[in-house]
């Protein structure tokens, strides 16, 4: 698989990377899987040359951290190999101080991340959303000394709006390298000022969601039906798209089926190609998931192709963000 530069820095990363959430314990997420079901799924990717792998102190409640420092450190023969993202600012406790991003959560954080990890240090440190209640100079201060104490190589963020994202970056000594942003076929908002923010100052795009919790990938009908464990279990998804997006799903499944691939390998394809689009975050919970993700970094779509896919798109409220 094609290595690639994350944003402007010297990070080389997977054109694909493997989001870990799928992981953990199956009585929080009916569709979580245990780590003996995910090896075999991370092995495959691994071997396709997925080198980039994206998780978060939170998914589980920690327990996915352990199970992706447990994985990645049997798969590969060196740390250096590979490419481990998490992230920090959801309740993580019960306590004022087990939440946000104030320096006394950040610190205490990152070092728990790392003891479930099982490693010195991640290579890219994510703030999962914005802070209202701390000052974004006290969290980019203790970002930056995160960084400085070699526990972090880099720093990101994820869905927040542009002028936030501009103003951290304006106070920070160590700037983010990537962001994390919910960006599909259905969900394009990001493109109106984010993106071209990201591309104006060198930021990766490391978009979550990049098949719209399964629905790109048909899980979901008009009709209401559930076809997967997760769609019948993730109300997140019918609160955050709606009835037209059932319209860019047809457009997808029309083009796949003219392709003969599967739809997911199309609305994937589209987003890697992208202008700023570094790597998606696919979750995958099947080898097939697995091989889609990897078959659409070889997929390259027509221009009228795109055009079909991209004509039926409808305007959202921000989704995403807290």
């Amino acid at each position: 698989m094609e290595q690639t530069r994350l944003g402007s820095s010297g990070l080389k990363v997977s054109r694909i990377c493997l989001g870990m959430m799928s992981y953990g314990d199956p009585a929080s997420r009916a569709w979580h899987l245990e780590e003996d079901e995910a090896e075999p799924i991370v092995r495959r990717a691994v071997e396709a040359g997925v080198t980039f792998f994206d998780t978060a102190d939170m998914y589980s409640d920690g327990r996915t951290e352990e199970i992706t420092g447990r994985l990645l450190a049997k798969l590969f023969l060196r740390r250096e190999d590979y490419v481990l993202a998490t992230k920090v600012y959801f309740p993580m406790g019960p306590g004022p101080n087990d939440r946000g991003l104030s320096r006394k959560h950040v610190m205490s954080a990152v070092d728990a991340s790392l003891r479930r990890l099982g490693t010195d240090y991640v290579d890219l440190y994510q703030i999962h959303r914005w802070d209202h209640e701390t000052p974004i100079e006290e969290t980019m201060e203790a970002l930056h000394d995160v960084v400085k104490a070699g526990k972090a190589r880099y720093i990101g963020a994820s869905s927040m709006y542009a002028w936030q994202f501009a103003k951290a970056q304006h106070c920070a000594a160590t700037k983010f390298v990537a962001m994390q942003n919910h960006y599909n076929l259905v969900y394009r908002e990001e493109e109106r000022e984010m993106i071209p923010l990201c591309l104006d100052q060198g930021v990766g795009v490391i978009p979550w969601s990049p098949l719209a919790r399964g629905l790109l990938a048909g899980n979901r009908g008009r009709d209401g039906a559930r076809r997967t464990p997760r769609a019948g279990s993730d109300p997140l998804a019918d609160d955050m798209y709606e009835e037209a997006d059932f319209d860019v799903v047809d457009a997808v499944l029309a083009v796949a089926a003219e392709r003969e691939v599967p739809p997911a390998r199309v609305a994937l394809a589209w987003l890697l190609g992208r202008r700023g689009v570094t790597a998606p975050i696919v979750g995958a919970t099947s080898l097939r998931h697995v091989d889609d993700a990897v078959m659409a970094a070889e997929l390259t779509l027509t221009e009228e192709e795109k055009r079909r896919l991209e004509a039926p798109y409808r305007p959202h409220p921000i989704l995403g963000h807290s």
